[in-house]
């Protein structure tokens, strides 16, 4: 019978690289885009405005990249993503 040997530094860094990782400064894109959105929703008539939301994500992005030190992709993703959830969230408060 042979034995094993348990890795438990290895089994926590496994855990750790499964876990879903919040992109760079997604949190601060998010309070951004909601500052934003009060000078130029960004769901007009029940629609989304997918011009607004994109000068909203290009702003957001702008201001990722000077705080987190990222690429331009890598910011522009994030604020795109905070983005749509805070246009996401308009629409559904709208619907209600």
């Amino acid at each position: 019978m042979s034995h094993r040997t348990v890795s438990w530094t290895r089994i926590d860094r496994a855990g750790q690289d499964a876990r879903t990782k919040i992109p760079a400064g997604l949190l601060g894109a998010r309070a951004l885009v909601q500052l934003g959105a009060r000078t130029r929703p960004l769901v007009v008539a029940g629609r989304y405005d997918r011009a607004a939301i994109m000068a909203a994500a290009c702003k957001a992005a702008t201001g990722i990249q000077e705080r987190c030190g990222v690429s331009r992709r890598e910011a522009l993703a994030s604020a795109l993503k905070a983005t749509w959830q805070v246009a996401k969230a308009a629409h559904r408060a709208a619907a209600h």
